[in-house]
């Protein structure tokens, strides 16, 4: 390869960069989604003290199958 297409070829990122989903920074590739490994472990935690939970419903049988009476 010649000098000139090697300073010609653009690198592409595989991913566009986000904001960081804890403080809004862009994202940086080793840390994906978040900026850095503070971020990354700060959601971790959020996640492991039960900050974060996924709604249930009080009874799970009436909340998938309606009244078939």
């Amino acid at each position: 390869m010649s000098d000139q297409n090697k300073q010609s070829a653009k690198i592409e990122p595989l991913r566009k960069a986000h904001p960081c989903p804890e403080c809004g920074t862009p994202s940086q590739r080793e840390h994906y989604p978040f900026c850095s490994n503070r971020c990354r472990e700060l959601d971790l935690s959020r996640w492991l003290t039960g900050s974060y939970a996924i709604p249930v419903a009080d009874d799970e049988a009436k909340a998938e199958y309606p009244d078939e009476d």
